[in-house]
């Protein structure tokens, strides 16, 4: 063991393990991989704002300081460190590649392991809140917001585990015949159990949705409001949305594992499949900020506030904008676990 971690510093490592598992090692700069790298660093510079807009929104309105909020801020936040994770990922690809050192190479696909992972136990942590708020009939209180912390760290504490075990020691130097193609220097084995990992939670996910579906269209269900069924297509959608763009990812992630060195093609275009799974967290917080009229407000609201004072600074009698108007319904998402029966807070639905 103690060879391998001297390995880690080793200029020539990386393209040792590149040159075994391609078929060729073209690196050279074109004019089509210097576009498609632009457009990717602008797509995840896209991600970056939007998600940081999330967490504005809930970090500043006490409104959204619930457990439903606190969740889909975590979501926000890794999906926000994903954006970061793929900027790196693409300034360091390509020729840079192999002047990488492995503790180098591990750093950078390890970020976009540990984001994405978080991204996966985020959504857990929704599917539960959601089962015990609706399922259980509970609300969280505000004595349980050390317990939610508590959770969301615990969910990043294994993220970062899960992310940090090959550079701790589970990764293919020395034994090139047990590497991944795809990424060259993770062991198959490793590959093939965050993939496994993934889909168990992504299953148990599923299964707590349809338990909650079950229990609000049932004629015992006292929660059964349309409000409750909005929240729900909205959760339902982020979940679906991550599945839609993640499958192909670790479907090509499981061919990998299956197949031999050199013997599948298709593996030398994993990262079409890897740009296309970035496209969930560009599409999260568009979701849940259309589906949420308070949300979206409250994320709009800083923009606005800079229109307005363009157009101050622009006007020629200097005439303020319009004045923003404060929240005044709660949030759907929240009100979702319960609904009352008073027609003047019914009218105050927030869920388009």
């Amino acid at each position: 063991m103690g060879n391998v971690y001297s390995e880690y510093l080793s200029s020539s490592k990386v393209k040792e393990h590149y040159n075994y598992t391609k078929e060729n090692l073209d690196t050279k700069e074109t004019p089509s991989r210097q576009v498609a790298s632009a457009l990717i660093i602008i797509l995840c510079c896209a991600i970056v704002v939007e998600n940081l807009l999330v967490l504005i929104a809930v970090a500043r309105n006490s409104k959204f300081h619930s457990a439903m909020y606190l969740f889909l801020g975590n979501l926000a936040a890794s999906d926000l460190l994903a954006g970061v994770a793929f900027i790196a990922n693409t300034l360091l690809s390509g020729s840079v590649t192999l002047g990488l050192t492995p503790v180098q190479w591990f750093a950078r696909e390890g970020s976009a392991f540990i984001t994405l992972s978080a991204s996966v136990f985020s959504l857990l942590a929704i599917a539960i809140e959601r089962h015990v708020a609706i399922a259980k009939v509970k609300l969280y209180g505000s004595d349980k917001s050390c317990r939610m912390l508590l959770l969301i760290a615990a969910s990043w504490l294994i993220s970062l585990v899960l992310g940090g075990l090959p550079i701790l020691g589970w990764n293919c130097l020395g034994q090139l015949e047990a590497c991944s193609t795809v990424l060259p220097l993770y062991a198959k084995p490793y590959v093939l159990c965050v993939v496994t990992i993934f889909s168990v939670i992504l299953s148990a996910i599923v299964a707590l949705y349809i338990r909650i579906y079950c229990v609000v269209r049932s004629s015992q269900a006292d929660v059964a409001g349309p409000q409750t069924l909005a929240l729900l297509k909205t959760v339902t959608i982020v979940l679906g949305v991550f599945i839609f763009c993640w499958l192909p990812a670790f479907s090509i992630l499981l061919l990998d594992y299956a197949c031999p060195v050199r013997a599948c093609p298709v593996l030398y275009q994993a990262h079409y499949f890897f740009a296309f799974a970035t496209l969930n967290s560009l599409l999260n917080p568009v979701i849940y900020t259309w589906r949420s009229r308070d949300l979206r407000r409250e994320v709009l609201r800083p923009l606005q506030c800079w229109r307005r004072a363009a157009g101050v600074q622009g006007g020629r009698d200097g005439t303020p904008g319009h004045r923003l108007l404060p929240l005044r319904s709660s949030s759907s998402l929240e009100r979702g676990t319960h609904v009352p029966t008073s027609p003047t807070f019914l009218e105050g639905n927030t869920m388009v």
